[in-house]
């Protein structure tokens, strides 16, 4: 082959060898951080509030991988579970997440209901887990786990508060003192909605609030209309609501229906973040 037609073809085979070659050696051994979220993708939970938690996640991910990684370094490997907003299917994916995809960090769970057990099991294993939604008080008071970790103030924090939020717009709003004010309580029943509502109480006690009905509910529940029949006999002023997109859409529905009336309605976060 002459010189004139050796070089073309040299080069044609460099350009295939560029084309088909896998990455280099130092790219395919890059360091990552395998992360597993565990959120609900289905159930009632999903519609609920966390299959957006989950979204939120990965929107961070993408952008932290799209910037170079953890520390311009670490490129975060995302592994997803489904909670199936099931407790016994939580426990499930988070072994299988943590034992069998190997994870670095479990993250997500949006249901107390689920983080209560899930971090005893997890910090038995001495694995991190990163709790992003659930706030029930249960989940780390008097636990004294060593690897899992919440961000976000919890759920009785946000009881006390709310009523606080009311006690310092009793006399400007209702034109009358906190002694005179009567409140209701309504919640879930599990982990999540209970903390809450413990916390409503307590406070509005200290506030000297009459307390006229605190009842809870299960999130299961197919009709709430006894507690609206209930809310309407008591004659609250302001009503402190804890619960899940689901059973709220039906009690206000219901409350709808039966034409109950307060003059200050109060509902926890998960409510207020998946209703309006």
């Amino acid at each position: 082959m002459t010189r004139a037609r050796l070089v073309p073809a040299l080069l044609a085979v460099a350009l295939l060898a560029l084309t088909v070659a896998p990455p280099p050696a130092v790219d395919a051994q890059a360091p990552t951080i395998k992360i597993g979220l565990l959120f609900d993708h289905s159930g009632p939970f999903s519609a609920a509030g966390s299959l957006n938690c989950w979204r939120g996640a990965k929107m961070m991910i993408d952008l932290i991988n799209e910037r170079g990684g953890v520390l311009g370094k670490y490129k975060i490997v995302q592994v997803d579970g489904d909670s199936q907003s099931k407790a016994e299917v939580a426990i499930n994916e988070a072994e299988r997440l943590l034992n069998v995809d190997k994870v670095d960090i479990l993250a997500g769970v949006y249901s107390s209901a689920h983080a209560v057990p899930l971090a005893e099991k997890v910090d038995k294993q001495k694995k991190f887990l990163w709790i992003t939604t659930a706030i029930a008080d249960g989940v780390l008071k008097d636990r004294n786990l060593q690897y899992t970790f919440r961000p976000q103030p919890n759920g009785g924090l946000f009881g006390v508060v709310s009523v606080q939020y009311i006690a310092a717009y009793t006399q400007e709003r209702f034109k009358k003192a906190a002694k005179d004010l009567r409140v209701a309580i309504i919640y879930e029943d599990g982990p999540y909605g209970a903390g809450v509502a413990a916390a409503n109480e307590a406070e509005a006690k200290k506030q000297g609030m009459q307390v006229v009905l605190k009842e809870g509910f299960s999130i299961q529940a197919p009709d709430l209309s006894s507690l609206v029949t209930k809310l309407r006999a008591a004659r609250p002023d302001v009503l402190f609501h804890t619960g899940y997109a689901p059973d709220i859409a039906l009690f206000l529905r219901q409350s709808k229906e039966q034409g109950l009336r307060v003059k200050a309605y109060i509902m926890a976060p998960a409510t207020a973040s998946s209703t309006s």
